[in-house]
Formats: structure tokens, C-alpha cells, sequence
């Protein structure tokens, strides 16, 4: 909270906003709508770290990131497969765009209100979109996905401790 009498400033495309005003949502609801859906079916299909955040104030080509990450490159497959899945099934809606099925290591959905990243817990240390976005506000996701926190971790200790198959289901 910023003392009274300050006026802490973020510059967001030219708008101004103080320090409260910026983390504030402001991603539509369809957008939060998909988000949520998307992160359930991720949790489903046990993927690791799932955050998603309200990018809206800071461009203007989406409303919101979901970020979330697997082990293996198998587990990003069933991931990206079972959120394309859910939101069509349940929500009638495709992506407009996916990338990097091939290689199983960063896929891209784009879903024009929101665009979801599964990553391969390598890329997703490497590129750490968190470290990207951390201004931007976090949107509350169902518990199931909130559980899926520092389950990366957990599975990178045990796999050095010498657990090969790392299952932390």
C-alpha cells in the first residue's frame, strides 16, 4: 500500500495509473472465463507452476498469459492436448493458432482473448516468462491449479536425488 500524500506512477502505453490502479484486472470475463477453464485442464493433466496474468493493460493483442509447465515433453503434449479439448468441448471455442507441437518443448495456444504457454520445465527456467509479466496482475485460478505450485521444484529434487521416474502425482 503506498502512503497517502504519494503517488507512485506506472506508465502503462501511455496511461497512467497509480501503483493500486495497476493491480487491478482488467481482462474481460470470457477472457478469465477461458483462463480458468484452461488452468483446470491443466491441473487435470498434472502440469507444474500454473500462473496466469492480466496482460490487457500492457498490450494489445490478448487479454491474458497462461503459463504452465511438465516434465517431459509426452506430459506437454497431454497437456496442450487436454486444454484445446476442454475449452472446445466446454466453452465452443479453437485456438486460432498453435505452435510448437513438433518439438513438445514450448506450445503455444492462441486464443485471441487469451494465449496459453506450455513449456517444458527446461524452457520454462530458460525463458522464465514470470520474470516478464511479474508488473503485470496475477488472475486468480481454481485451487487445483494454484496447487500445481512448486511442483517443478519438487520434481527436479527428487529426480537428483536419484528418483528416475520423479512421479509426484
Amino acid at each position: 500500500m503506498i502512503p497517502s500524500g504519494l503517488s507512485a506512477v506506472r506508465e502503462t502505453l501511455g496511461v497512467s495509473l497509480t501503483a493500486d490502479e495497476s493491480l487491478l484486472v482488467t481482462a474481460t470475463d470470457r477472457s478469465i472465463e477461458l483462463i480458468n477453464a484452461a488452468a483446470q485442464a491443466a491441473a487435470d493433466r498434472l502440469a507444474h507452476d500454473i500462473i496466469a496474468y492480466d496482460v490487457s493493460d500492457v498490450l494489445s493483442i490478448t487479454d491474458a498469459f497462461l503459463v504452465a509447465s511438465a516434465p517431459n515433453d509426452r506430459q506437454v503434449k497431454s497437456i496442450v492436448d487436454e486444454i484445446e479439448e476442454r475449452l472446445n468441448k466446454d466453452l465452443g471455442v479453437k485456438p486460432v493458432r498453435r505452435e510448437g507441437d513438433r518439438e513438445a518443448r514450448w506450445v503455444l495456444l492462441d486464443y485471441v482473448d487469451i494465449v496459453v504457454h506450455v513449456q517444458h520445465s527446461e524452457e520454462r527456467v530458460f525463458y522464465a516468462l514470470e520474470r516478464l509479466w511479474k508488473d503485470c496482475p496475477e488472475i486468480s485460478l481454481p485451487e487445483d491449479a494454484v496447487k500445481t505450485r512448486g511442483l517443478a521444484e519438487e520434481h527436479a529434487k527428487s529426480r537428483a536425488a536419484g528418483d528416475v521416474d520423479g512421479d509426484l502425482s
